[in-house]
């Protein structure tokens, strides 16, 4: 199959570009030839700003552009990952002009919501979910801070909720969650276009995993090799961006009462200042702040681990961070709130706790740290959980499906 994949790069390198740079090798190693259309936020420098604001509702040059691509490569299907700010949805009306299917993974909520993530000051907001125009997005200038920027956002998608272009030019829609889906159905996308399929852990990612099969008492058990858990040393582990919605003020509250367990820090981000301040001002010993580490060495830390924090609070449209940690066989404490709620199973494969809520995280910190046995099979469930439904292989069979059901239409 010859598939067509688009994408935008945002300023800030981050978690979309990564599962765009994950699929196209997957299908490339499937034997997929992939044709790409790749624009970067970052050449916007320079850029006349009613140029910038113009192109967002609609790029002629991008959909010039993917039409001459089209024509010379004749994909059997589209699949695009953003298209905010340079290649515009005018980019769907390219591929539908060629015949080509449109399939579009949401990977935030920007198609309900001008700042993209269902959030403002500190909490989950649902103010422009299902309207006509965002005013309230505008008023608070959701959009980097600027009620300007964010009238460009929302001009975007009410000129495209007029014509008709999320309901008639996408064929398909990924959701990440069951419970994204249903926010994007509460916002106006029609329901039967909308499929889940998760984000993926490659096993070749996560470097050398010591799955064994051992044989006890005559009954074959899963064992997922943990240091930390044969030791009972080790610590907490944080990964994430350094940022209000990310929960890391919560989280610190919540180590005031808990000193004597060790937390290590891996990210960086806009609060780092206030997060050194807070841990030196309060004397938290215990806290470590790595900042930003590369990939491997975050899946070392990970397996070093006892038991990862996950306190986002907003919705999260994934949380590939926590399927990292299943893949690594560690539990997640995470907000039960949104996709994350979905993803950690309570009791099973990690703890939920009240977002935003430092007590009840504390406590169930504690718990966690005080139950190392409890952890454990919790860990191996968690491995489990990766392996029925976010390896490489799984993801491959449902996103063959997806581009089948378009194809085929």
């Amino acid at each position: 199959m010859r598939i067509l994949l688009v994408h935008n790069r945002y300023l800030q390198p981050g978690g979309e570009d990564a599962v765009f740079e994950a699929e196209k090798s997957l299908l490339e190693r499937m034997g997929h030839e992939v044709v790409e259309f790749v624009e970067d936020n970052r050449r916007l420098n320079g850029v006349n700003p009613f140029k910038v604001a113009v192109d967002a509702v609609w790029s002629r040059e991008s959909y010039r552009k993917i039409r001459e691509l089209i024509r010379e490569k004749r994909p059997d299907v589209a699949h695009f990952h953003n298209t905010f700010l340079r290649i515009s949805p005018a980019a769907y009306y390219a591929c539908k002009e060629e015949g080509v299917p449109v399939v579009q993974t949401l990977h935030n909520y920007r198609l309900i919501c001008p700042g993209a993530l269902l959030m403002r000051d500190g909490r989950v907001c649902e103010d422009c979910v299902g309207k006509a125009v965002a005013w309230s997005g505008v008023v608070h200038g959701c959009w980097r801070g600027s009620g300007v920027q964010t009238a460009v956002v929302s001009s975007m998608l009410t000129f495209h909720l007029l014509l008709k272009t999320w309901q008639e030019k996408v064929d398909l829609y990924i959701a990440l969650t069951e419970f994204a889906r249903q926010k994007f159905i509460q916002g106006g996308l029609p329901g039967e276009k909308i499929v889940v399929k998760p984000n993926f852990i490659a096993s070749d990612e996560l470097g050398v995993m010591s799955d064994e099969l051992r044989v006890m008492s005559d009954e074959v058990k899963l064992i997922t090799y943990h240091p930390s858990l044969t030791t009972q040393q080790s610590y907490v582990l944080f990964v994430g961006r350094l940022s209000p919605e990310k929960g890391i003020q919560t989280l610190l509250r919540a180590w005031k009462g808990l000193k004597r367990i060790p937390l290590k820090v891996l990210g960086d981000g806009p609060l780092r200042k206030e997060v050194e301040d807070f841990i030196e001002k309060e004397g938290l010993s215990y806290v470590e702040v790595l900042g930003h580490r590369p990939r491997d060495e975050v899946f070392r830390l990970m397996k070093e681990a006892r038991v990862l924090v996950f306190p986002s609070e907003w919705y999260e449209t994934f949380g590939m961070t926590i399927i990292e940690a299943f893949a690594c066989g560690l539990p997640v404490l995470a907000s039960r709130l949104g996709a994350m709620e979905e993803i950690v199973e309570d009791g099973r494969t990690g703890l939920l706790f009240e977002p935003g809520n430092a007590e009840d995280l504390a406590e169930k910190v504690a718990w966690a740290w005080e139950h190392p046995k409890e952890l454990e099979e919790m860990g191996r469930e968690a491995r489990r959980e990766y392996k029925a439904k976010y390896t490489a292989e799984r993801n491959y069979e449902m996103i063959m499906e997806i581009y089948g059901k378009v194809v085929n239409k």
